[in-house]
């Protein structure tokens, strides 16, 4: 098994945190992990992406140049990932903000209305989580055991109380998921 993904949006969306706790889940599994983070100079609103792999067999590189799933969460990482997906791959997407849907139809393309759901319970903070819970549904390379222990260690303590909202927003996005045909 080797998982190669692209999660890219903007800074403040929660994308480098969530390829930190896919990371940590697979060190937790035994998994061979690479975590490759890119990112403006801005702390919010500049572009933001992560590279993660997971494999059962070594990495020889943390650099990849297209892949199996990307969860894009801006136009302009729709513009720029869109075309990297493997054929057969997997792209995942929040709805909101995007204008150009992908046209694929080599790939499967699932959307995911994370801010819609997040702006219903009044807690923006949950949107990275919803996205984790949603890719997990569809590409289950991670327990939901190892998944909530790497969202712990991700977490500073301060911020463990917040840790069964989190859990319960990965169980959500399980549920909001949806294939488009």
């Amino acid at each position: 098994m080797k998982e190669e993904m692209i999660i890219a949006g903007f800074g403040g969306q929660g994308v480098l945190s969530m390829g930190k706790i896919l990371a940590y889940s697979g060190v937790m599994q035994d998994y061979e992990v690479s975590w490759m983070p890119s990112y403006g100079p801005e702390m919010r609103g500049g572009t933001a992406n992560v590279t993660v792999m997971i494999s059962d067999q070594p990495i020889s590189s943390p650099i990849a140049h297209d892949y199996d799933t990307a969860i894009i969460l801006n136009q302009q990482s729709m513009d720029k990932f869109e075309n990297r997906v493997k054929p057969g791959g997997i792209l995942i997407y929040d709805t909101n903000g995007i204008t150009h849907h992908p046209t694929r139809k080599d790939i499967r393309i699932y959307t995911i209305d994370a801010t819609e759901e997040c702006a219903k319970r009044g807690n923006s903070r949950l949107f990275n989580t919803m996205i984790l819970g949603g890719y997990l549904k569809v590409r289950p390379v991670v327990t939901l055991e190892n998944v909530f222990a790497g969202l712990k260690k991700s977490l500073p303590e301060r911020a463990w109380k917040s840790l069964p909202d989190n859990e319960e927003a990965i169980r959500t996005g399980m549920e909001i998921i949806r294939e488009q045909i």
